[in-house]
């Protein structure tokens, strides 16, 4: 059984005041929440801060450049990343990639380097409105998860985690049916499995994302294929993410 993984992104969100007490709340809430893995993706600025207090809970980066030093103004290295003992981070969120131009290359130099580094990737895949509306959903989710694992050996390959976040259900508050979700979870697994093997699709673990709450979150989560969720709003108010986690451990008991 693959071990959920229930993580938040705070994008542009939190004064420090703000930050500090979630991740004091938060800490103590994972304190003996074992059974599924509790994550915050939290702006560059929160990171050290986040980094010092975590124990029991995962710190991310939510974003990362694809060399280790240069003049690249307002970037973040991995090994910036590594010397304050961050090992995870967000890569390729829709946000990055349609307000910033990240492209699909980009995404997966971003995987390469952070993999060099030891630093696990959350990688997001994702089709807009009208990319569903025509019935593509899947060609454009398959270049996007083909990409990202160009050059990838299969034992990196283990170390990766996919999000996949409908575009048009970011922040919208409208999301995915479970079933809809389900389909494109499952269709991811086996491109992945084509890429490589059973082994590595069985052992890969995809969250859902867009619009995720404490009222849709258990339907979701009982989906065979979704194995957590990468959560926007909900996971700036520590009463909803910590709902969401607790349905997450309680169907880990199921």
């Amino acid at each position: 059984m693959r071990k959920l993984f229930i993580a938040g992104n705070w994008k542009m969100n939190m004064l420090y005041d703000e930050a500090l007490a979630f991740f004091a709340e938060l800490e103590h809430f994972a304190s003996d929440k074992k059974s599924i893995d509790i994550a915050l993706f939290v702006p560059s600025i929160y990171l050290t801060d986040a980094g010092k207090t975590a124990k029991n809970f995962i710190v991310g980066a939510e974003n990362i450049y694809f060399e280790e030093k240069g003049a690249f103004t307002g970037e973040i290295s991995p090994t910036m990343l590594k010397s304050i003992n961050i090992s995870w981070t967000l890569i390729g969120h829709s946000e990055r990639r349609n307000l910033f131009g990240e492209t699909d290359e980009w995404v997966n130099k971003k995987v390469q380097i952070a993999l060099k580094n030891n630093i696990f990737p959350v990688v997001c895949v994702g089709e807009k409105l009208e990319e569903r509306e025509h019935g593509i959903t899947m060609e454009i989710i398959g270049k996007q998860v083909k990409e990202l694992f160009y050059g990838i050996t299969k034992e990196d390959a283990k170390k990766i985690i996919i999000a996949y976040e409908p575009i048009w259900a970011i922040g919208t508050g409208k999301t995915a049916s479970p079933s809809d979700a389900e389909t494109v979870h499952a269709g991811i697994r086996d491109i992945v499995k084509t890429l490589y093997d059973e082994e590595v699709a069985n052992s890969l673990r995809i969250l859902y994302g867009g619009s995720v709450k404490p009222s849709n979150a258990e339907a979701l989560l009982k989906e065979k294929d979704i194995d957590g969720a990468l959560i926007g709003g909900a996971s700036l108010k520590t009463d909803d993410f910590f709902s969401i986690s607790t349905t997450a451990i309680s169907l880990r008991k199921v």
